[in-house]
């Protein structure tokens, strides 16, 4: 899989958007579904970076976006290669716990992990990437939608680059060697369309000041985020020291929980997250809050945001999101 080099004419029509990316095979148009196209023939099939919004200034990766499923909890510390993804994701578990979907497309760290296992959650954050995941696995209820879903997905028995820490305790312990992952792979590589709606810095509206944010997902678990020199910190990180990933931008969705129909092993119910429908955003960029809309029509499609003065865009950098429970489902927002 050879990198190419971008051409000005298409990135142009691209940016704007008089050219729409569409489903190999007579898919439908982007606002519909997420699509994209072989890379081939020196076409530029991207004007900016889709997880960042960010420039692109010459070439996109030669590999599709990896997602890898990072344990959140203390016995994951530490927690390795979140200082090189692009964005994150945090979901609620069982037991009140939470997991990062991890992506990396503009750089691949060395090494990603602990990794575990996925959530029918991961395919509202994973599909509109068109990205692949690096998990330990699945239960098969979940592996059947994650399938169903045309997501492709690897554990230490089907995927190249696993192997076991033996510094950590199990099932803590299953990392993954990223370029080893991705060099194995056989498919022709894939620019996806943007993840989120990117503006500039002059595009962000502003608002409250907001200089930290207390996300709590269950009773057993809050991140907390502090605004400092330009970056969100979270202080409740389990990631290696130099290696944390301190987003320019934060932006917490308020969201439904249901029932993933199965236990755990400890005999916990698995929640879902409900990614799709509507509910209650919160923009943090800069020290300052915008409090809008978000709307996503089924999991697999773009995510929107808005305000009462229209559609809201995300400025470019790295991004944290967060899919906070609605306070029905013993989630809140705390706001400083």
């Amino acid at each position: 899989m050879t990198p190419t080099r971008r051409t000005p004419l298409v990135a142009a029509l691209l940016a704007a958007g008089l050219i729409g990316l569409t489903a190999c095979g007579g898919g439908a148009a982007v606002e519909k579904e997420p699509a994209s196209q072989p890379i081939s023939g020196g076409a530029q099939l991207a004007a900016l970076w889709p997880l960042t919004g960010r420039d692109v200034e010459e070439r996109t990766p030669d590999h599709p976006v990896v997602v890898a499923k990072v344990d959140n909890t203390a016995s994951s510390a530490p927690q390795v290669g979140l200082g090189q993804a692009d964005l994150i994701t945090e979901e609620l578990v069982e037991g009140g716990m939470t997991r990062l979907a991890v992506m990396f497309y503009e750089e691949l760290p060395p090494v990603v992990g602990p990794v575990r296992s996925m959530r029918a959650t991961d395919i509202g954050v994973v599909k509109p990437a068109l990205g692949i995941v690096a998990a330990s696995g699945a239960a098969p209820a979940t592996l059947a939608r994650v399938r169903a879903a045309g997501i492709t997905a690897f554990d230490d028995l089907t995927g190249t680059g696993y192997y076991r820490d033996p510094a950590r305790r199990q099932p803590y312990d299953l990392m993954v060697k990223v370029p080893d992952l991705v060099a194995s792979l056989e498919e022709d590589p894939v620019v996806p369309p943007s993840y989120l709606a990117w503006g500039s810095e002059a595009d962000f509206p502003g608002g409250s000041r907001a200089r930290s944010l207390d996300a709590v997902f269950s009773e057993e678990h809050t991140t907390s985020w502090r605004y400092a020199r330009g970056r969100y910190v979270d202080a409740n990180s389990f990631a290696a020291e130099g290696d944390r990933f301190d987003p320019d931008t934060l932006l917490v969705l308020r969201v439904r929980q249901g029932d993933a129909g199965y236990l755990d092993p400890a005999g916990n119910k698995v929640p879902e997250t409900l990614f799709r429908g509507t509910g209650e955003a919160l923009l943090l960029h800069g020290g300052e809050l915008v409090r809008g809309t978000w709307t996503k029509r089924r999991p697999g499609g773009p995510l929107r945001l808005s305000t009462k003065a229209g559609p809201l865009t995300v400025p470019a950098g790295r991004t944290w999101i967060e899919l906070v429970p609605t306070d029905r489902d013993g989630g809140r927002v705390t706001v400083g």
